[in-house]
């Protein structure tokens, strides 16, 4: 079961080693693993998407990175509603000929062409990750050369909060 779970941390050398040392212990494969700044230069926001078979594994870890000193603040979104994007750039093999077949894939994504060169295209698309996916799939037969991908960065809906606290008091 693929869990999201975020941490806001201290920006601290060592901090993302010690972090990702839990995941590590609890023998967790982390499938994507994204940190930026946040609107303080001091704090980062680590988003990790994980595989786990049970939730108590991830509850476990939850409260294990609670603990840690230049951890702010942890929590498992995967139950939210949040709005979750990813990055991906994709070079894939062109010829001229087969320039305006390739547009026509990649249109309906909203995805742009960064770089044309003779024998390839670069492509950069944003969105969830099933949208991703279906892109490759559909890039694979023009000869999709390289992938990058950034991995998923989430944040919860706005809404969420006051609805929670509405449900509470009734």
């Amino acid at each position: 079961m693929k869990r999201i779970i975020t941490a806001t941390v201290l920006n601290r050398a060592g901090v993302l080693n010690r972090v990702t040392g839990l995941f590590t212990k609890r023998n967790f494969n982390i499938e994507s693993i994204s940190v930026g700044h946040t609107e303080s230069a001091d704090v980062s926001r680590m988003t990790f998407v994980v595989n786990v078979e049970h939730d108590n594994a991830a509850e476990q870890v939850i409260k294990q990175l609670n603990k840690q000193i230049d951890v702010l603040k942890v929590q498992d979104i995967t139950d939210q509603a949040v709005v979750s994007r990813e990055l991906a750039l994709m070079k894939v093999a062109s010829t001229p000929a087969s320039r305006n077949e390739l547009y026509a894939v990649i249109e309906p994504f909203r995805a742009t062409i960064i770089d044309v060169s003779r024998d390839s295209l670069i492509i950069q698309v944003t969105g969830e990750s099933s949208k991703i996916e279906a892109m490759i799939d559909l890039l694979q037969p023009y000869g999709l050369k390289e992938v990058t991908r950034t991995g998923t960065v989430a944040v919860p809906r706005g809404t969420q909060k006051a609805a929670a606290k509405l449900s509470s008091i009734i």
